[in-house]
């Protein structure tokens, strides 16, 4: 066995930007099954869930609490409009803006998806909501600490 060339504060599996990463990737592989019935893919249920909580918003007003650029989401609203969950469509105040707004048939799959928190909540096993909820909260705390350093 050979000795490591870096010490072990930079040692992949010490690094808590690794444990995230590592995280967010589980996350994605366990809301897979849970989203293929809806047809949606992680990123766009991220996007429904905003218009679920307020419809008729900007790609901007989408991008923002995503951390997501209109280049990266542009092709994402452009399969869920073929996909016939969403409208897109000039702001007729402002021909630069597009406006995003959930069709009858994006509306209703608001229904089909109430119970995927529950699901996701028990294919977390054994954690307490409370802690799940600390947890989060230090975790956008971080982010934060992250961008406001950047």
């Amino acid at each position: 066995m050979s000795t490591p060339l870096i010490p072990a504060e930079m040692q992949v599996a010490n690094q808590i930007c690794f444990a995230v990463h590592s995280a967010a990737h589980a996350f994605a592989q366990a809301y897979k099954p849970l989203l293929e019935p809806l047809g949606l893919t992680y990123p766009q249920y991220l996007v429904m869930l905003l218009l679920w909580e307020k419809d008729d918003r900007s790609v901007s007003e989408l991008g923002t609490p995503l951390f997501l650029d209109s280049g990266t989401l542009t092709p994402l609203l452009k399969r869920l409009q073929a996909q016939g969950l969403i409208d897109r469509n000039r702001d007729p105040k402002d021909e630069r803006v597009m406006r995003i707004t959930l069709t009858e048939t994006g509306k209703a799959l608001a229904q089909k998806a109430t119970d995927i928190p529950q699901a996701m909540l028990c294919a977390m096993g054994d954690v307490e909501l409370p802690h799940l909820m600390a947890l989060r909260d230090q975790v956008k705390a971080l982010g934060q600490a992250l961008r406001n350093a950047a």
